[in-house]
Order: structure tokens, then sequence, then C-alpha cells
């Protein structure tokens, strides 16, 4: 079986901005330079045939490409305990845009569609329900902003996970414009 998701690969400057942001809450799981990424679709477990099916129908989506810029910090909470800390990108309307069509793409093939609602954001950490509390990181990081970077593509990956977190790898990547 193949674990796999559709994503944004980030610039290396904003990998180190984003690096640059983590730490300060304990017990949080932060993510690796190379786990960090925007996801546009999650496509989630499939067998080998089903990911032949997903890459074909990925190499249909046709989008111009646009520019985006890191906007923020926030936290995805559960039952009020935040569970997840991101970075916000801006605009939204060009990645929802993206990310409908990859959804459409995937669906022709078989893949479910996706019922939750988009909002664009990289993964920093997961929390604990031990892990310090978070207001002092969003207090003093996050107005975090930098400079517009072109998105030109979209990838597959594949996440394979391991008893130290999960590791992607690209399997595809696909040009825009």
């Amino acid at each position: 079986m193949h674990r796999l998701f559709a994503a944004v690969a980030l610039p290396r400057s904003v990998r180190e901005t984003l690096l640059s942001l983590m730490g300060g809450v304990s017990g949080a799981r932060w993510q690796d330079e190379d786990q960090l990424h925007l996801t546009l679709r999650f496509i989630g477990e499939v067998d080998r045939h089903l990911a032949g099916d997903v890459h074909a129908a990925l190499g249909t989506v046709h989008h111009p490409r646009f520019e985006i810029a890191l906007a923020g910090l926030g936290t995805f909470d559960r039952r009020g305990q935040p569970e997840t800390v991101w970075a916000g990108v801006a605009p939204h309307e060009p990645l929802k845009a993206l990310h409908k069509k990859i959804d459409q793409a995937v669906q022709r093939v078989g893949v479910a569609p996706d019922r939750r609602a988009y909002l664009p954001h990289i993964t920093l950490a997961r929390l604990k329900r031990t892990s310090g509390p978070v207001h002092e990181l969003i207090g003093t990081r996050g107005g975090v902003s930098g400079p517009a970077f072109e998105v030109d593509a979209f990838c597959l990956y594949e996440s394979r996970l391991t008893p130290d977190g999960a590791v992607y790898s690209i399997v595809e990547r696909y040009p825009l414009g």
C-alpha cells in the first residue's frame, strides 16, 4: 500500500524561515526540514494500481502559476486543546482552486472526495496533551511573514510511517502554467 498526498514543495528560503520559528514549546514534535510542505490534498492509502491511476490523473491537472507568502501562525485545536501548530499563507484563492482541481482529478480514478474544508497551511508541530502552552510562541512569532514566492509546480508525495515519525518522499512533480 502507498500512503499518498499532493502538496507544494517549499523553497529553501521559506523552509529556513519556518525552521527559525520552531522551538520553545515543551513536548512539541517539530517537523524536520524535509517534512515541510503545503498540503493540497491528502489522498490516503492506495494499492499500487490506484497509485498509478492517481499519478496519471494528477498529470491532467492544469493550473496557472501563482505567488503566495507566509502569513502568520495558528493552531488547530481538538476539544479546546491545541493539537497542531501551523504557518499560514496568503492568498488562499489560488491554492483553493488548485485543491479543487486535484480533488476532482483523483475522484475520477476512484478516490473518495475530500469532505473537509480546505485551509491552506504548513504544519510546523504536532502537540501532545502534555505539551507546554503555545500562546507565547503565537504571541512572539505569530506575525511571521515573508516575501512572496512562486508556486510553479505541485508534487505527489508518499508518506512512510516510522517509529520516529513520517518520512516523505516526492514521487512525481507536476509543473503549473
